[in-house]
C-alpha cells in the first residue's frame, strides 16, 4: 500500500476525505512521542557532522545550520550542541544571503544548495534512520504493508534537486522505507572560501 506525505496544516477532516481509513502519523518537531524522534530537529545525539572526522552533532538540523555560510558570518559549531527544538535555525535576515554549506567545520570549500542537500543532509538523516530510529521505521514499514500511512510535514517536497521549496523530511522517510534513498552524490562542483574566513 502507498505511503503519502500530507502538509501538516490541513484540517483532520481535508485529511479524511483525501486518504479515507489512512494511517496519519505526524512525524515533525511539533509530534508526539514517540514519532516526534523522526525529526530532524530532535536531539538524538551522537550523529557524525560530514566532512569533520570525529564531531557529532545533537540532530539533523543542527549540523544543516552549523555548516551554514551566510554573507556575513561563516559556521557556527554551537548548533551542534543545541539539545533543545528551538534556537536552531539561522536565517538570512540577520546573517544575509546563503553563501552555501562548508565542507566540515573547518573545510575550505563551500557546497551548492542542492549538493549540500546530498552530502550534508541526506547521509546525516539517513544515520538517524538507521542508528536511532529504526524501531519507528520497522513500525511504519508494517503499517505500510497493512493498509494506506499518511505522514505529516510542514512541506511534501520530496525532490532534492528542487531548490524552490524546502525539503520534506517526511518524503525522504518514504523515500527509505519504499527502497528509493536519492543519490549521496552531487553533480555540481564546489567552491572554494577559505576557511575560517567571513565571506564578503
Amino acid at each position: 500500500m502507498p505511503i503519502h506525505v500530507a502538509s501538516r496544516r490541513r484540517t483532520a477532516a481535508s485529511l479524511a476525505a483525501a486518504f479515507p481509513g489512512a494511517e496519519v502519523v505526524d512525524v515533525t518537531s511539533r509530534a508526539a512521542e514517540p514519532w516526534v524522534r523522526l525529526s530532524p530537529f530532535y536531539p538524538h545525539g551522537g550523529i557524525p557532522v560530514p566532512y569533520s572526522e570525529g564531531v557529532t552533532g545533537q540532530s539533523v538540523e543542527g549540523i544543516w545550520q552549523a555548516l551554514k555560510v551566510f554573507g556575513t558570518a561563516d559556521v557556527d559549531p554551537a548548533k551542534l550542541a543545541v539539545t533543545g527544538m528551538r534556537g536552531i535555525k539561522r536565517t538570512v535576515r540577520r546573517h544575509g544571503p546563503v553563501l552555501g554549506h562548508r565542507t566540515g567545520l573547518t573545510g575550505t570549500e563551500l557546497l551548492p544548495y542542492e549538493a549540500a542537500r546530498r552530502l550534508v543532509y541526506l547521509p546525516s538523516y539517513r544515520w538517524v534512520l538507521e542508528h536511532r530510529v529504526a524501531d519507528l521505521v520497522e513500525r511504519l514499514r508494517r503499517a505500510d504493508g497493512a493498509g494506506e500511512v499518511v505522514l505529516l510535514d510542514y512541506t511534501v517536497n520530496g525532490d532534492v534537486a528542487d531548490p524552490r521549496t524546502p525539503l520534506s523530511h517526511a518524503a525522504l522517510l518514504r523515500s527509505w522505507i519504499q527502497g528509493s534513498w536519492p543519490a549521496e552524490t552531487a553533480a555540481e562542483t564546489v567552491t572554494g572560501t577559505a576557511a575560517g574566513a567571513t565571506p564578503a
